[in-house]
């Protein structure tokens, strides 16, 4: 599991990015990883978990997001 802060989050369009504490690029974080998680919405500078998975477009997404 990789750790990382709520770059930020767009409630209304539903996604924003999480900054890897690695200091690895920006981690694409969906309102659908959220929900299967039961959580909501997160506030900018939260400190999450989550795990990888790649998309069909080969960019990298969080999942199994954990609040921290």
């Amino acid at each position: 599991m990789a750790n990382g802060t709520v770059k930020w989050f767009n409630s209304t369009k539903g996604f924003g990015f999480i900054q890897p504490d690695d200091g690895n690029r920006d981690v694409f974080l969906h309102i659908s990883a959220l929900e299967r998680a039961g959580l909501q919405a997160p506030a900018d500078g939260q400190k999450v978990s989550y795990d990888l998975e790649k998309g069909r477009d080969g960019r990298e997404s969080a999942i199994n997001v954990r609040f921290a």
